[in-house]
């Protein structure tokens, strides 16, 4: 039966161990998986994570965020929404913001940090390093 099940699954593309739309973040000593979104920006940003790491020295901004520059630009796909803590957005093309914070306006979105629990502890105040990698 198990044979049956998993031919299945196999037949229909559908793949329990597809990580393809996670990546890492680094913050301090922890380590962060986040889910992806699937859009122009994201894709444009495994390229180039593909290449090596993304260090981004960010900083409080309105006490709901950590925002830092890529030091390259992505596609944007802005839209309006309402941001939560563990969202990760492009600013203005090449700005990532980490929200710890609930916050409105219009960003393109990168991904949601999962398991974001105590986040804003975690990064802390002040200036913060955020090193993205692929898993």
């Amino acid at each position: 039966m198990i044979f049956i099940i998993l031919g299945f699954l196999l037949l229909s593309g559908v793949n329990a161990q597809n990580n393809d739309n996670i990546i890492k973040l680094k913050v301090n000593d922890h380590i962060f998986d986040v889910e992806l979104e699937n859009n122009s920006a994201t894709q444009e940003l495994v390229k180039k994570l593909e290449t090596g790491n993304v260090t981004v020295n960010a900083t409080d901004y309105g006490n709901f965020e950590k925002v830092g520059n890529l030091g390259f630009s992505l596609p944007v796909n802005d839209e309006n929404m309402n941001t939560e803590a563990g969202d990760i957005v492009l600013y203005q093309g090449n700005q990532v913001s980490v929200f710890y914070d609930t916050h409105s306006w219009s960003y393109t979105k990168l991904g949601k940090i999962q398991n974001v629990s105590d986040l804003k502890e975690v990064l802390g105040s002040g200036n913060t390093v955020l090193e993205f990698s692929l898993r």
